[in-house]
């Protein structure tokens, strides 16, 4: 296993790609009007957070392994960094907003950690972690299904087929990005979507562990957390 400390040059590095962001053209991205302030109250919680749940991942993951990353953006940052350098592994961050892309590739130039912003089930070969956070209770892809994961679903206005038709499509996501993961390995996703996790896993007779302690996000506010999958 890796260290559970960062190390100060990773820091810098984490410290320098946020400080070379074009947060200009991540506003619109993010936001539908206030990017700039947007970015200007959570740039220093995502280095903050994400440095806490990067040094949770070192703990956890072996030197050399490989990483796919489902739906990664400026939150993940940190992670990739302490992957790529601190754990010497190879880390593939899938995101199917090009613009994001564009923008996290000029600042990550020159180090091991590039986006590629295509389908991540199109990830070639085994992985030993997936990272799957808010990208299956995503309000705006998934309108009807997110507020019934989230536990506020309307049952006035609640639509079952939509629902339905949303759910094979969450389900078609983890059915496609969970076959690359090597088992034993483990998962990072958030509470909310554990459960989507776990029908994986039952469906096919795979043991798992879901880790009592919960992490703090920056951006979505979803907390994440760990499952072990597979014995060992």
């Amino acid at each position: 296993m890796n260290s559970t400390r960062i190390l100060r040059g990773t820091k810098t590095a984490i410290a320098s790609i946020f400080g070379r962001l074009d947060y200009k053209r991540l506003g619109p991205v993010y936001c539908h009007e206030g990017g700039d302030e947007f970015w200007a109250a959570k740039r220093q919680p995502c280095v903050r957070f994400g440095t806490v749940v990067a040094e949770a991942l070192l703990k956890r993951l072996p030197v050399g392994g490989r990483s796919l990353y489902v739906g990664a953006g400026v939150a993940e940052l940190p992670c990739l960094l302490a992957e790529a350098l601190d754990g010497r592994r190879l880390v593939e961050p899938y995101n199917l907003r090009r613009a994001e892309v564009a923008v996290l590739n000029r600042a990550c130039e020159g180090l091991p950690v590039r986006f590629r912003a295509s389908d991540a089930s199109l990830a070639q070969g085994r992985f030993d972690h997936v990272w799957m956070v808010s990208v299956l209770n995503d309000p705006e892809r998934f309108p009807h299904l997110a507020p019934l994961s989230y536990g506020n679903a309307d049952p006035v206005t609640f639509d079952p087929v939509k629902f339905q038709r949303e759910r094979r499509i969450v389900q078609s996501i983890v059915n496609r990005c969970l076959a690359k993961l090597q088992v034993p390995g483990w998962v990072t996703t958030s509470t909310e979507e554990v459960i989507w996790i776990a029908d994986w896993c039952h469906r096919r007779r795979i043991p798992y562990r879901v880790e009592r302690r919960q992490y703090a996000t920056a951006l979505v506010g979803d907390p994440l957390c760990f499952m072990k999958v597979g014995k060992g």
